[in-house]
């Protein structure tokens, strides 16, 4: 069973009147892969420096290994922090950038100070070359590096001075799309290599599914909802975690039964109970979870508004009495034709009402957007053809 090694309790975060955290309770077990996800505000990186020691919470508790740490400045803590900027020094090359923590003299018991070895540190820099895949570059100087390479060599110097913990904050942000791809595996082989526990701060849904053992979802200063990747997914608990993460279609429901609620007056089987009888509910469904059939065999029907290529798929947007969904098929529906849809019951998540019911789930602004773009074109070649 794994080791409880972070507590947060009840930390709040706040600034004059401003509230950043709202009261957070967070446990991270020792060699975990946990990532804060979340939009840009929502208190991810607030929640990150916490943890680092670069702030302290305006109440609540800081637990490291079951000792209370509020007052431990950062350098103290056996935890490193890699940023979205590397801060790589350019006049070093790679060798001495990942050596220079280790140069440092440290503190002994006695108060004095104390080098490590020179084989101590050509030991452990070598190692760290070879665990980010660097080995052969020890010479190279930062400014022949690419950014995933440079990367690797702010991992690897954050890593060297074995911390418990790495924090790392939007460190893919500068890449580009291949190369972000390409290094989430790294991070994940790195982490499980090393075996120590990883707190990563991101906005990208896809990233932290890709990558984390658990997600931590968070806005507005709360946390939302924690659980695994899967579960975060298949099983959101409010209507902000379901539009979050991935594409939601958010419906107001009414469930009947256990096992039944009801859609636009018509009733679907789904696996969800525990509800009142008659209750107001949210209900999710997926874009992938919805199979077009001919509209005379549909359980709903309506009426094709937009669609786009997306290379594997279509996204189709589909008017059902006025609510527009996102369905996503390898199927092509022409704008216009009248369609219907078949759900199974495992399609269908049924979740209680929050203060995000009604916020989000509705496509009525997608086409618009596609619209905006076009109409952008300095060439005035969009094509204004919108239902």
């Amino acid at each position: 069973m794994s080791k409880e090694l972070i507590r947060l309790a009840d930390c709040t975060m706040a600034f004059d009147e401003d509230i950043v955290l709202d009261k957070i309770n967070l446990r991270i077990q020792d060699k975990e892969f946990l990532t804060l996800l979340g939009p840009s505000g929502c208190g991810k990186t607030t929640t990150l420096r916490i943890i680092g020691g670069f702030q302290t919470p305006t109440s609540g508790d800081v637990l490291f290994d079951g000792v209370r740490i509020n007052a431990v400045p950062p350098h103290k803590r056996t935890i490193n922090t890699v940023f979205q900027k590397y801060a790589l020094f350019p006049h070093l090359n790679v060798y001495e950038n990942i050596a220079f923590g280790l140069r440092i003299p440290k503190a002994d018991a006695k108060g004095g100070k104390v080098k490590l070895p020179e084989e101590e540190i050509d030991r452990r820099v070598t190692e760290m070359l070879e665990v980010v895949n660097l080995k052969g570059f020890e010479k190279r100087r930062i400014t022949q590096l690419s950014g995933g390479q440079q990367q690797r060599v702010a991992i690897a110097r954050a890593l060297v001075n074995q911390p418990k913990v790495l924090l790392l904050d939007e460190p893919l942000g500068a890449l580009d799309l291949k190369l972000r791809k390409d290094m989430q595996n790294e991070l994940k082989r790195i982490q499980k290599a090393m075996e120590i526990t990883f707190v990563y701060v991101t906005h990208d849904q896809e990233e932290a599914l890709a990558m984390s053992d658990t997600v931590v979802v968070m806005d507005a200063g709360r946390i939302q909802q924690i659980g695994s990747p899967e579960d975060i997914y298949n099983e959101p608990q409010n209507a902000f975690v379901a539009d979050f993460i991935g594409e939601s279609n958010i419906i107001d429901g009414i469930m009947r039964a256990d096992g039944v609620v009801e859609i636009f007056n018509r009733r679907f089987q789904c696996l969800d109970g525990g509800f009142e009888k008659d209750e107001a509910v949210d209900v999710v469904i997926r874009p992938e979870d919805v199979d077009i059939v001919p509209e005379d065999q549909g359980q709903l029907k309506g009426t094709v508004t937009s669609v786009t290529f997306k290379g594997m798929q279509y996204d189709i947007i589909v008017d059902f009495y006025g609510f527009k969904w996102l369905i996503q098929t390898t199927d092509l529906s022409p704008v216009g034709s009248r369609i219907g849809i078949k759900i199974d019951p495992d399609g269908i998540h049924v979740m209680k009402k929050s203060e995000y019911s009604g916020m989000f789930g509705d496509y009525s602004s997608y086409s618009e957007e596609y619209e905006e773009i076009s109409s952008a074109d300095p060439d005035g070649e969009g094509s204004g053809d919108e239902e």
